[in-house]
């Protein structure tokens, strides 16, 4: 993460001026295929995955197949599952029955012979092999992390957001759509074991190879599926939650485990914040793990990935620079809000990548004013403001698998904080994301779904609110000036409409100011020396007395 300096950050927003910030980009038809809706996909409503493979960790390859059954929306006879080279598609087979298919890029389109009846239910079997795309910084490009641990042995991870699960599965790779269950047979060398998403139902033994057959209970997204495989020490405990009682399992490499069983206490203090801001834990059936990782870690549903060095922050620094940030884990706690927003209330399209990350940033917040209190929640927030670029949208391009600004993650929670300032009713305030929760439970949604569903909560109007934090650059400023016992303020740098009352301190007298886009202005007793906008709000100010 590149790190700038509130006044860099500053100088950026006078560069942009009146404009969006929306830099040019060129899209391609693989990009299309990718990311869109195709007419091969949206005439099939994915129900079911099994994935059964073989992992051969000395030749760093995985070979098996994926059952993927679909309730059949309307009649079609060509379907389209993805799945990236180098990995091969050997066959693909429906009752039984060799279907053919054509390739393009890492889009496969099976043509079927069987005729698509409306509401019936239908699957193909993909089967599959080769050596996957080996990850090179995961989780940023993901893919299969081949390791080994202090002994020589095994560890190896998957990771896929954004660079799309079909890097080392054949699924339906697009958000969009997600099984309303699963169930995974992972066969590994002999000695290791597999850990995967949901709950553990058997255990095969074999010669050479043992097998662990998982099954995940609820609708899962597709990056959010994963293996892990090491020679694994387990632990647990039980969490007596919102609905009742809640497993805990972790899984650490031995020689971690004494530090793992310190740092992990951590968990039933993360269910507590956020069973109380959220609502219940969204997955109780299929419980809640951690899973030691090469990598930092990512929040796999129910499986959620750990590598943090067992230190608190992130890697052992503080990302907000205030000290609030080494009071917890950075890794158990944002991997784990994602558990509400990412595995619970899901992004259709990458564009609207924010719901996840700008949600789950603002968990860290919610943790810390948990257990330290509010001041200390909104101290750190503020003080991730430092990571925020404002270099264009958080919201990228539809359609085309595109991510917006990374600053979806630190602008988007002080979107969120600034928000909260405004409606000025904590109880409205932690109501609301509790019904998020409720509302859109084990759903996919859009950006314009989220925005609507909040003004519509709140009693605001917010489109341009929302248009200014999420489709633009920049930062909206407070410009006002003092003349003759008078306070003139407006807001520039903002897109049309934008409007939102501010809380000031005028010499430390707290005031509301209600700017708009022409010049407003209010009378004084005398020509103040200091004006200041209450730091929760995530805006800019600037003095032009004397222009």
């Amino acid at each position: 993460m590149k790190f700038m300096s509130n006044l860099t950050m500053y100088l950026i927003v006078l560069t942009l001026g009146s404009s969006s910030g929306l830099l040019a980009q060129n899209f391609s038809r693989a990009d299309s295929i990718r990311g869109s809706i195709t007419k091969e996909r949206e005439w099939w409503d994915l129900n079911y995955y099994h994935l059964d493979i073989d992992v051969d960790t000395e030749m760093k390859s995985i070979g098996g197949t994926n059952t993927i059954r679909y309730r059949v929306l309307k009649s079609h006879n060509r379907l389209q599952v993805d799945l990236q080279a180098p990995l091969k598609i050997t066959r693909i087979t429906q009752d039984g029955k060799t279907l053919s298919f054509t390739s393009e890029g890492p889009a496969h389109f099976v043509q079927l012979e069987k005729p698509q009846v409306p509401g019936s239910i239908e699957s193909i079997v993909v089967h599959y092999e080769g050596i996957p795309h080996v990850a090179k910084r995961a989780p940023w490009d993901g893919g299969v992390s081949w390791s080994t641990d202090s002994q020589g042995k095994p560890f190896v991870a998957t990771s896929c957001q954004g660079i799309g699960a079909s890097i080392w599965w054949p699924c339906k790779d697009h958000m969009y759509d997600e099984p309303d269950s699963m169930l995974m047979t992972v066969s590994v060398p002999k000695g290791l074991m597999d850990v995967s998403n949901g709950r553990l139902v058997s255990r095969i033994d074999g010669e050479t190879y043992d097998t662990f057959v998982w099954r995940v209970s609820n609708p899962i997204n597709n990056y959010g599926v994963n293996i892990n495989i090491a020679d694994y020490v387990h632990f647990g405990e039980t969490y007596n939650g919102l609905n009742g009682q809640l497993d805990l399992d972790y899984y650490v490499l031995k020689e971690n485990e004494q530090k793992a069983r310190q740092q992990f206490k951590e968990v039933p203090a993360m269910l507590d914040a956020f069973e109380y801001w959220f609502g219940p834990y969204p997955f109780y059936e299929d419980g809640f793990k951690l899973v030691e990782v090469p990598y930092l870690g990512m929040e796999h549903q129910s499986s959620i990935t750990y590598g943090n060095g067992y230190v608190n922050g992130y890697r052992g620094m503080d990302l907000s620079g205030t000290g609030w940030g080494m009071k917890f884990d950075f890794i158990i706690i944002h991997e784990s809000g994602h558990e509400w927003f990412a595995n619970n209330i899901t992004y259709k399209d990458r564009a609207d990548m924010w719901i996840h990350e700008g949600f789950t940033a603002y968990s860290e917040c919610l943790y810390v004013e948990y257990h330290h209190g509010k001041e200390a929640g909104a101290e750190y927030v503020i003080g991730t403001r430092s990571n925020i670029q404002n270099d264009k949208p958080i919201i990228a391009p539809y359609g085309v698998n595109a991510a917006g600004s990374g600053d979806m993650y630190y602008k988007g929670s002080n979107m969120l904080h600034t928000l909260r300032q405004w409606v000025g009713n904590d109880t409205l305030w932690r109501q609301l994301l509790i019904d998020m929760n409720r509302d859109f439970y084990h759903r996919t949604v859009t950006s314009e779904e989220i925005e609507n569903y909040i003004s519509g909560k709140l009693g605001l109007k917010l489109e341009a609110f929302f248009d200014q934090y999420l489709r633009d650059s920049r930062l909206p400023i407070l410009e006002y000036r003092i003349y003759d016992k008078r306070l003139a303020y407006r807001w520039t740098h903002t897109v049309p409409g934008f409007t939102m009352p501010i809380t000031a301190y005028i010499d430390g007298k707290r005031t509301v100011l209600n700017p708009g886009a022409i010049w407003r202005s209010v009378n004084l007793d005398h020509n103040p020396e200091d004006v200041r906008v209450d730091k929760n709000y995530y805006v800019a100010t600037l003095n032009v007395t004397g222009k």
